[in-house]
C-alpha cells in the first residue's frame, strides 16, 4: 500500500510530497519531494500515532457518574470510593466492551498504542477464574478487535497502605501474591496481539512492600515497568510518616530504577527527586485531564523538561479521551501557575504544542517498549489531518501541530496502526457495532 501527503512530520522533521510505502504492518520505504502516482491514496498532512502510557479503560464506563459532590471535601479518596463500588458489578464481557470503546476513542483521537495498567483480575468477591488471566485477556481482545497497539501492564496489588497495611474487602479483586502475579502475568503474555509488549506495574508503594518490589522485577523479563507515584498531597504525608522520605525519593534510592521504568503522576516532586528520575532515564507519565478532575495538582512540567526529563502522556481514567486536550491541558497547566505562556516551548523548537507532541511522541514509545515515528523500519502508525478543519488553513510545519492542539475541532481525519486503517473521517471504521456492545454492557451495569 503507498500513502502520498502533501507534507509529513517525519523522523527526522518536516517534509513535503511524502510517499510511504507500507508492507507487513511497518513502513518499507520513504520517498520525499515526489508527485502522486496513481495508485496512491492521498491525503493532506501525516503525524506519527500518539502512544497513550496510561490507562484504566473499564473507567471510561464511568465518565460524567462522578461529577455530583458526594461530599463537602470531595476529593480523589471520595472518588475512589465511589470507583470501587462500580467495579463490583463489572464481569469478563463488561470489561471487553468497555475497553472496545476506550480503545476505539482513542484511535480516533490519535492515539496508536495504549499502556493498559490493568489490575481488575479476578472474579468480584476476589475469587479467581478458572483462567487466571481471564480479565487480562479480554483486555486483549478488545485491543486487537479495535486495532490499538497493546502494551499490556498487569497490576500487583498485595496490600492497602504504606509498610504492608491490610488490603479492604474492595480491593479484593486486585489483589495476588507474587508468585501468583508471576503466572499471571505469564499467562497474559500469551494472550497478546502479534505485536503487542508485556510488562508489569506494582500499582504504587501502598500496595507493594520493599521485599515484593525486589522480588517482582525478574516477572518483567526486561519489559516495561510502571508504577503510580506521588499523585497525591496525602499520598507523599503518608509516605513521609511511614518512611521519612517522599515516594519518589524513596523509589529512587531503594530500587534500580531506570529507562524502562514510567513513574506514573509524579505530581508532588521536589527538585532532587525530579533529578533523580532524569538521571535514572526514567519516564513521567502525565494525565492533564484526569489529574485536572480528580483534583491532583499541576506537575513541574516546565523544570523537569528544562532538566532534560522525558514525559509521556496517558488518558488514565478516561473522563474524556483527547490526545490534543492531554497536551493543551499539560500547557496550561504550567500557564495557570506560572502566570506566563507558552511555558513548555523549548529553544530549539519554540512551537509549544509541536514540542510537547515530539516529546510524547518519543517519551511514550520508551515508556511503551516500542518504536515510533515515522521512518522506513518503523510500525506504519500514521495519523491524517483533516484538510477542511478550518483550524489548518494557510499553516505549515509545527503551525499545523499548535493549531491541532490549540485551535482545532475535527483535526483528525484518518488513523493507520500497523498499516491498516482503523479510522475514516475521524470515525472508526467498526464505531457501531462496538458502541451498540457498550451500550448493551451499560444497560446491564445500570441495571
Amino acid at each position: 500500500m503507498d500513502l502520498w501527503f502533501e507534507s509529513a512530520l517525519l523522523e527526522d522533521g518536516w517534509a513535503d510530497r511524502v510517499r510511504l510505502r507500507l508492507a507487513s504492518g511497518r513502513i518499507e520505504t520513504v520517498e520525499r519531494g515526489v508527485d502522486p502516482a496513481a495508485g496512491d491514496e492521498r491525503h493532506f498532512v501525516a503525524l506519527p500515532g500518539l502512544p497513550n502510557v496510561h490507562s484504566h479503560a473499564f473507567q471510561r464506563a464511568m465518565a460524567g457518574l462522578a461529577e455530583a459532590r458526594a461530599r463537602a471535601d470531595d476529593d480523589f479518596w471520595s472518588w475512589r470510593e465511589l470507583m470501587y463500588r462500580f467495579v463490583e458489578r463489572i464481569g469478563p464481557d463488561e470489561c471487553e466492551a468497555i475497553a472496545a470503546l476506550a480503545y476505539a476513542e482513542m484511535l480516533e483521537a490519535g492515539f496508536t498504542r495504549v499502556g493498559e495498567f490493568h489490575y481488575l483480575h479476578h472474579a468480584p468477591d476476589g475469587s479467581r477464574y478458572d483462567d487466571v488471566a481471564e480479565m487480562s485477556g479480554r483486555i486483549a481482545a478488545a485491543a486487537e478487535t479495535v486495532g490499538i497497539g497493546l502494551t499490556l501492564l498487569p497490576v500487583f496489588y498485595a496490600h492497602g497502605g504504606f509498610g504492608g497495611q491490610p488490603a479492604g474487602a474492595a480491593q479484593a479483586r486486585f489483589l495476588n501474591d507474587v508468585d501468583g502475579f508471576a503466572g499471571l502475568v505469564e499467562r497474559a503474555g500469551a494472550k497478546l496481539p502479534q505485536d503487542g509488549v508485556i510488562g508489569i506495574a506494582p500499582h504504587s508503594l501502598r500496595a507493594a512492600t520493599l521485599e515484593e518490589l525486589c522480588e517482582l522485577l525478574p516477572v518483567a523479563k526486561g519489559g516495561p515497568v510502571h508504577i503510580h507515584i506521588a499523585e497525591q498531597v496525602k499520598e507523599v504525608a503518608d509516605c513521609l510518616a511511614w518512611s521519612g522520605r517522599r515516594p519518589v525519593r524513596w523509589l529512587l534510592d531503594a530500587m534500580p530504577v531506570d529507562a524502562r521504568w514510567t513513574l506514573v503522576h509524579a505530581t508532588h516532586v521536589e527538585a532532587d527527586e525530579m533529578a533523580g528520575i532524569v538521571a535514572s532515564g526514567a519516564v513521567a507519565g502525565l494525565c492533564p485531564i484526569t489529574e485536572a478532575n480528580l483534583g491532583d495538582g499541576v506537575f513541574p512540567a516546565a523544570a523537569f523538561m528544562a532538566g532534560g526529563g522525558t514525559i509521556g502522556v496517558g488518558s488514565d481514567s478516561n473522563v474524556r479521551i483527547d490526545a490534543a486536550e492531554e497536551l493543551r491541558l499539560l500547557e496550561y497547566g504550567q500557564r495557570l501557575t506560572r502566570r506566563a505562556r507558552n511555558v513548555l516551548a523549548g529553544e530549539e523548537r519554540p512551537a509549544t504544542g509541536a514540542r510537547l507532541f515530539a516529546a510524547a511522541v518519543k517519551g511514550g514509545g520508551r515508556s511503551l517498549g516500542v518504536q515510533t515515528g515515522l521512518a522506513a523500519g518503523r510500525p506504519a502508525d500514521i495519523v491524517s489531518f483533516n484538510r477542511d478543519d478550518p483550524a489548518f488553513a494557510e499553516r505549515k510545519g509545527d503551525a499545523l501541530i499548535d493549531s491541532w492542539v490549540f485551535a482545532s475541532r475535527v483535526g483528525i481525519d484518518c488513523v493507520w496502526r500497523g498499516g491498516m486503517k482503523r479510522v475514516e473521517g475521524g470515525r472508526h471504521r467498526q464505531r457501531d457495532t462496538i458502541e451498540a456492545g457498550y451500550r448493551r454492557a451499560l444497560a446491564r451495569l445500570m441495571a
